[in-house]
């Protein structure tokens, strides 16, 4: 009898047992599940403004530390090297604007900074290469607050974004992102695919707006891509649209037919929406450094811009060409790209980006 009740104790027990282990296995299940659903919902949860955060715990400014990893390289071990107490004269002051042509700054800007280091060194007010660097920095940053504005925004209705630049730069990748990353908001956003003269470009475009779940207004190649936005903005306006993102072609080989173009879509889009596009994006791939100032010159004279987006800083040691951009066009950087991930398209932060790079 001793034996038999002692078998039903370590039954009953045994079955208290199994009974845990499956509640704690269904929770762990329920735990699984959720992390899966958080890591599908990351996006939403990385699209801060890096305005709002702190340099030093900033996820965003750890990331773009990261991708300005090899321009800081140029400038820690070719400009910031100079930093020493030895005298500020006219050898190091040569020696520093090669430095400056060399990280892709330009010579407009590298001349400017140089000028007003010469005027100081006359004035007295730097005499080491130390306090010239110091001065340096503080120019750079100056200058990078001209690239600091919030995106403009529709006060009623859809807000209208119009992306242009030349084919490679990833304009259509940018898109995407940014198209991933209003969803994460909440937003609802259509995407019209406007660069018809290359069918890769609306089958890459259609795929990413498939991918992050967000509408696309599409044709088929050789289409009028001023008939695509004039059906993208009535249906952005009719159907309760947060975000419009209207991608273009990226030909410039003949600007009057790209200006032609782009004025009829520009048209098209104001005979629904007469305040759009609230903004004319340019993209640069950081990459082609020099050539990057070309192209925004080359568009500066087709299209009005608004702002820039630099992608594919994290592959290139040209970042510095963003200070050149900046300085001689005086439009905002929006976002920079420094990885392939829909959060590595960072909003930008001229504060974060000097500090990234010089600090």
């Amino acid at each position: 009898m001793f034996f038999n009740k002692q078998k039903s104790a370590e039954k009953k027990k045994l079955k208290a047992e199994v009974k845990l282990e499956e509640q704690k296995a269904q929770e762990l299940s329920q735990e699984i599940t959720r992390l899966q659903k958080e890591k599908q919902d990351a996006p939403g949860a990385l699209t801060k403004d890096l305005r709002s955060l702190e340099p030093q715990e900033s996820g965003f400014f750890s990331g773009l530390k990261k991708g300005l990893a090899k321009t800081k390289g140029i400038f820690t071990n070719s400009i910031l090297s100079l930093s020493s107490e030895d005298k500020a004269d006219e050898a190091f002051l040569e020696d520093l604007e090669e430095r400056l042509l060399s990280a892709d700054l330009g010579v407009g800007t590298s001349l400017k900074i140089l000028e007003h280091l010469r005027e100081e060194v006359g004035l007295g007010k730097i005499r080491t290469q130390s306090q010239a660097i110091s001065t340096l920095k503080v120019l750079v940053a100056n200058i990078l607050d001209l690239g600091s504005k919030p995106l403009p925004v529709a006060v009623a209705g859809p807000t209208v974004y119009l992306f242009v630049g030349v084919n490679g730069v990833g304009k259509t990748t940018s898109i995407g992102k940014l198209a991933a990353q209003y969803k994460a908001q909440g937003k609802k956003v259509l995407v019209a695919a406007g660069d018809t003269f290359r069918a890769a470009a609306i089958e890459q475009l259609v795929h990413w707006c498939e991918q992050v779940g967000v509408d696309c207004m599409a044709k088929t190649q050789g289409s009028d891509p001023s008939a695509t936005f004039f059906e993208a903005a009535t249906r952005a306006k009719e159907g309760g649209y947060d975000i419009l993102l209207c991608d273009t072609s990226g030909r410039l080989h003949n600007k009057k037919h790209l200006m032609d173009e782009l004025s009829k879509m520009v048209r098209s889009l104001k005979k629904v929406l007469p305040t759009a596009p609230h903004a004319s994006l340019l993209v640069l791939d950081a990459n082609t450094g020099q050539n990057a100032i070309a192209q925004t010159r080359e568009f500066s004279e087709v299209i009005g811009l608004d702002g820039l987006i630099i992608t594919k800083l994290d592959g290139t040691a040209k970042g510095g060409v963003i200070i050149g951009i900046v300085n001689e066009f005086e439009k905002p950087v929006y976002f920079v790209g420094v990885g392939e991930r829909v959060e590595d398209l960072l909003t930008f932060s001229a504060q974060e980006f000097a500090q990234g790079l010089l600090g």
